[in-house]
């Protein structure tokens, strides 16, 4: 252990020893093996629809809710918030309070009426609620959100692992994502859910020993307050109403609210695996324990972002070209403090490639689980036999993987990925958020109004994002960071160096000759594509018909929304037909 002083500016290079690799093996090895078993071994083979999808319903609440849990941590969270704290400083922290909220409106105003209607696709919802074609765009949208979210997922992994081995993440990506795919294959949901809770205990195992070994390496919590405060890095109460200023507490509150709604209360990674669950009442239990892990592992990785600014506050290693872009900054701490503790780095590695194999896993399967609901089934005249469907559903999983995988070459010419990420989630999380809001929410609008209104959420926002992109590549638009230092560095440590062109202080200022929409920060992506579908659906609506919200099937509205609403005796026939139709379906199944 070295002591608190101890120098990390080294710029040797550290590889994987053998310690290191077979950690990171054993990792890969014991998540196939755990696809081999539910394929093979187990008592319930995965050869229906039903438990291939949905585990039979019987899974428990610790597996659930740890997939849950890492179906929201993934590589980016990892590295991505530890970067956005070393460079930009802790004002993301606060995210947290809107992550909790979120939670708790997801069990009170969005599960109840999924699980109630007995479907295994939440889309299948807005057949119900509105028509076939409205679930046919909810369902389009969602798979186009995951396919933009897989590829980041699975970057981020593969650029800490290039960082501590120097391996091309080229020739790692394909490896590992032949592993996701081989066990999300064979074991379904299961193999999913197991392999997501044997990853979830390595993530937070990774997080917390560099957590503790480097608040210990650099002398304590005080020490990193000391010199995260001189270095400017704390940060929370920045009140700026401007919505072009990037982090704030109003984007980070309620911008982020809407985006984190939209990514947990109507994804279907999230709701498939609440619907997997026995009853409401053990959904809602997983849902609170989501909720801690969530705080404790966001919280963990903000922390450690500041430890490792406390680590290099006066010899960045940035500025000293050892590292190509801030998102690689925590795997370089960890190679410099690993020469002390052995296997550290295997450890860390399998933690970040933990994190994105549980994402690409769950997104592979809920893509899977839209694709055969809304697409294949209700295009088939004669049902098709379970074995048929599963082999289906399989071939699925192995071409959106390849597909993925292919993706993330493009991914490496794009910037902050926290900011990426959420920039081209916003795109789709509007338009699948108010469109369930319409359903759950605004028992007026109609199936002419849902549909008007996703599109003009979908196309808006994709122009503002890439909009912001395209000026963001050119140069046009940069964003103010913390100040670095190198004024510890010896002489040595710099040589080389031309500090002349080393940029300090990336104080740079937004073009004001940019576009104000390309401007605003992307948090408020997911408001604007809400309001904007809202906006659109109740006009179209009200032009074409409204409904009378009187007979509406209280069924297809949230429990929010019901007490304030008379009902008729008699819902309309033909949802009652639909709504009944859903029921026996998922009770022929079990």
């Amino acid at each position: 252990m070295p002591s608190p002083t101890g120098d990390l500016s080294s710029s040797s290079s550290q590889y994987f020893s053998i310690i290191d690799y077979a950690v990171f093996g054993g990792m890969l090895m014991f998540s196939a093996a755990i696809g081999v078993y539910f394929a093979f071994f187990a008592k319930r083979k995965q050869n229906t629809t039903n438990e291939y999808l949905m585990g039979s319903k019987s899974l428990g609440i610790f597996p659930i809710s740890m997939s849950l849990i890492a179906s929201y941590i993934s590589g980016i969270s990892l590295l991505g918030i530890p970067a956005e704290m070393y460079s930009f400083g802790s004002q993301y922290w606060i995210v947290i309070i809107s992550e909790a909220l979120v939670s708790l409106t997801m069990a009170v105003a969005f599960i109840p009426v999924f699980y109630g209607l007995n479907i295994t696709s939440s889309y299948e919802y807005l057949r119900l609620r509105f028509n076939q074609p409205v679930r046919l765009m909810g369902s389009i949208i969602f798979m186009i959100k995951m396919m933009l979210y897989i590829p980041n997922v699975i970057y981020m992994p593969a650029l800490a692992f290039n960082q501590v081995t120097g391996i091309n993440i080229h020739y790692i990506t394909p490896v590992v994502c032949l592993v996701c795919i081989f066990y999300t294959t064979l074991g379904g949901l299961k193999a999913v859910v197991w392999t997501d809770t044997l990853q979830t205990v390595l993530m937070f195992l990774g997080v917390i020993v560099v957590m503790v070994l480097g608040t210990i390496q650099v002398g304590g919590v005080g020490v990193v307050i000391e010199r995260t405060t001189k270095g400017d890095r704390l940060e929370f109460f920045n009140f700026d109403p401007d919505p072009t200023a990037r982090h704030t507490v109003w984007t980070l509150t309620f911008g982020n609210y809407f985006n984190w709604l939209a990514a947990c209360a109507v994804n279907q990674a999230m709701v498939q695996r609440c619907l997997a669950m026995p009853s409401v009442k053990q959904a809602n239990k997983a849902i609170l324990i989501l909720t801690f892990g969530i705080l404790s592992i966001v919280s963990m990785c903000c922390y450690t972002g500041l430890v490792v600014f406390a680590a290099f506050h006066d010899c960045d290693p940035i500025t000293r070209k050892l590292v190509g872009k801030s998102d690689q900054i925590l795997p370089y701490y960890v190679t410099q403090i690993s020469k002390y503790v052995p296997g550290l780095p295997g450890l860390f590695v399998a933690g970040v490639f933990s994190a994105a194999l549980s994402s690409m896993s769950t997104g592979l399967n809920s893509i899977t689980a839209v694709f055969y609901e809304d697409f294949v089934k209700p295009s088939v005249k004669k049902p098709w036999s379970e074995a048929k469907a599963s082999f289906v559903m399989k071939v699925v999983v192995v071409i959106v993987g390849t597909v993925c995988v292919g993706n993330v070459f493009l991914v490496e010419k794009l910037g902050a990925i926290i900011q990426v990420v959420k920039s081209l989630s916003g795109i789709t999380a509007g338009a699948l958020l108010g469109t369930f809001s319409m359903g759950l929410f605004f028992p007026w609008i109609n199936s002419a109004g849902a549909l008007a209104g996703g599109i003009s959420s979908i196309l808006l926002v994709s122009w503002i994002s890439f909009g912001t992109q395209l000026n963001i590549a050119a140069g046009r638009i940069t964003f103010p960071k913390k100040p670095l230092s190198v004024e510890g560095c010896s002489a040595a440590e710099l040589a080389g160096l031309n500090l002349n062109q080393t940029i300090f202080y990336s104080a740079t200022q937004t073009d004001q000759e940019v576009f104000y929409l390309f401007r605003i920060s992307y948090l408020w992506y997911t408001v604007i594509g809400v309001s904007t579908a809202l906006s659109v659906a109740l006009v179209v609506s009200f032009a074409t018909g409204a409904n009378k919200p009187s007979d509406m099937d209280p069924r297809l509205l949230s429990p929010v929304i019901r007490r304030f609403i008379t009902f008729n005796s008699k819902c309309d026939n033909e949802q009652a037909i639909e709504l009944q139709k859903a029921q026996e379906k998922l009770l022929s199944k079990t």
